[in-house]
Parts: structure tokens; sequence; C-alpha cells
């Protein structure tokens, strides 16, 4: 393994790359990070449907970030992975990992042969049966996944991983002093919004859900019959916390609580239905992320819906800053869409 791994988040408005310096350190290294926008529809909510555009512009991104390293680790996250809890007699993990498609195949919505599948051990118990571990089940499309794999191997660079996005956020968002007792991370992304319920740094429940902040932009723009980047400043502007002065904006405001009131009902759910399953651990707090969660007000609005504390993630707290990346955050500040790409670098070490 290079000395150096790239973390590529790759969505459908944009690329983040971060480059990790000794990600298996305790304290490993951003050496440097940098993002770049796609062309409208190359990706599609997740999956790469232009392969050679998007290789195109990942040349782009690789040059006018200077990243020296060329191995990647890709990230999958998108209405088409599921993670489901999953019990299976003990094994070393390898024979596991072998034997999922005969123990999951009444579990899944697609068939397993067109299914990529992993295990993610959590703990061991005893059942009826013997001994046993209790873990997570991870399984995507086939094609859902390759089409980010050919994109990265056109633009000449080496994919070397490809890891849950759940876990890459959870893996820097509740590191350190940040993984103690139970916490919530919720991830708003452009179109999908990822729920990650860690106890003191491990996994314990994945759910993805296919809204995010392009849902709310394209919404505004066809009730209000504006174009989207007048729709996308509308949104940001105005947001859950500032009052309207014009019938417009009253308008965009009313679309605004709805769409997002329909996703924070769905956050509140999904936590409700974790605090239910039998589990010992109540989650104690919330950490968002992601751009859609910079919406004026939205913080407020998930504390108050859920009734626990919410704080920002910050991507860069537990990790070391190189002389480029701590630069670039002077100029840019904090900005935790990089959450996914560092935390998929540092998923080389697990």
């Amino acid at each position: 393994m290079a000395k150096s791994i790239v973390g590529l988040d790759i969505s459908a408005n944009g690329m983040r790359a971060a480059e990790m310096g000794g990600p298996s350190k305790a304290r490993p290294e951003l050496i440097r990070y940098h993002s770049m926008a796609l062309p409208h529809g190359a990706v599609i909510r997740g999956e790469v449907v232009e392969p050679a555009t998007v290789a195109t512009v990942l040349k782009q991104l690789w040059s006018a970030g200077g990243f020296t390293s060329k191995n990647v680790v890709l990230g999958i996250g998108n209405s088409r992975v599921l993670a489901r809890d999953l019990t299976v007699p003990k094994a070393p993990l390898n024979r596991i990992r072998e034997s999922l498609p005969f123990h999951v195949q009444d579990m899944l919505p697609f068939p397993t042969e067109d299914a990529l599948l992993d295990f993610y051990p959590i703990s061991e118990g005893v059942d009826a049966s013997g001994p046993v571990v209790n873990g997570l089940l991870v399984a995507a499309l086939k094609d859902a996944v390759l089409g980010n794999v050919k994109a990265v191997q056109l633009a000449g660079l080496n994919p070397v991983a490809v890891d849950l996005v759940p876990f890459a956020l959870s893996r820097i968002l509740l590191r350190g002093e940040q993984s103690a007792g139970t916490a919530a991370m919720i991830d708003v992304g452009a179109t999908t919004t990822t729920v990650v319920v860690s106890s003191d740094g491990v996994p314990r429940f994945v759910r993805i859900i296919p809204a995010g902040g392009d849902d709310l932009t394209q919404a505004l723009a066809t009730r209000m019959g504006v174009s989207l980047e007048i729709a996308e400043n509308t949104k940001r502007s105005l947001g859950l916390s500032n009052a309207p002065t014009t019938p417009e904006e009253q308008a965009a405001v009313g679309i605004i609580f709805e769409l997002t009131g329909e996703l924070i009902t769905s956050l509140r759910n999904t936590l409700t239905f974790f605090s239910v399953t039998g589990t010992s651990n109540s989650i104690g707090r919330v950490v968002l992320s992601g751009g859609g969660a910079s919406l004026g007000g939205f913080g407020a609005a998930v504390s108050e819906y859920t009734r626990l504390p919410v704080t920002a993630g910050d991507p860069y707290r537990n990790i070391a800053i190189g002389r480029q990346a701590n630069k670039a955050i002077k100029e840019k500040g904090v900005d935790s869409s990089m959450s996914v790409a560092i935390g998929l670098a540092l998923g080389t070490a697990a």
C-alpha cells in the first residue's frame, strides 16, 4: 500500500477527493483535498452514468488538487445499497463472506448473483445452534458500483477498495473522544441522506434515505417556475430560519418547510425504529454533516423533532492537517462535505 491514499466521493453535484498520509496511524494526516463540479446528468443518485465524462473531470480534479497518489478508495451509498442486521454461525471472516449468498437470498430485493455482498462483524454471542457472530450485511447491485469503478480506471487511477459511505462517515466524525457513547450521525447529501448509529465508535445501525438537498432545489424550481440556479440560491438565502418579506419568498418558505419537514420526519422515524429494536443503547446526541445539513435552521429543527442535542460534524478535529490542506481550510473554512472522502481514505487501515 502506498504511503498516501485518496478517498473519492462522487455525487450528483460533484466530486470531492482527500489525500491522507499514514491512514493507519493514531493521527493520520490530511495532505491535500479538492472538489470539482460535475456536468448535470453525468452522475444520477450516486451512480456514474457517463463514465467518460466523469473520467475527464477526474483528470482535471487530480491536476487542480495536486494529488500525488493514484490509489483510490471509492464510496458507495445510494438507494440501491442496503445494510441490514445479520447473525451467522461463528466462522473466520473469509468463510462468512463466502457463505453470504446462502444466508441472505431471502433478505434482498434483488438476486444474489446480481449483488456485491460484504459482512461487517460487530459482536459475538451464542444462540440455540451454538456460537454466532452478529453484524451488518452490506449488499449493493453490481451495476450500481461498476460504473463508478470504470470511470476511475478510465481516468488512469487505481481503485484499491470500495467502501460503504456510512462507515466512512462514522469513521471520521465519530472518532477519538467523539466516539464515546451512542450517537446518530446524519449526513444530508445531494440525493441521499445517510443515518449511522454508533456505540463507542462501532456502527450498530445504518439506513440510507433516498432524499437530499437536490430534491428541495428541484421542488422549488418546478413549483415556482424558476431555474435550478435561482432555486438553489433561494433555498440557501431563506432556509428555515429567515422570515419571508415578499409573496414569492412566502411561497418558497412554504415549499422549504414542507420538503424539509418530510425529511426530518423520516429521520425521526428512523431513529425511533433503532430505539425500539431491543437495543440497550439509547441515542444521546446527533452529529450533522453534508451540504444539505447547512440549510439555515436545519440543525435546530432536527433537535426539536428528535429531542436530542445536535452538533455539526468536524472532519478535521481528530486528524493532523498538512501545510497545503491547512492553507485550503484557512481560505474556505471547515467543509463538512469533505467528511466522506476523508473517512474513505481512513478505511484502508480498518
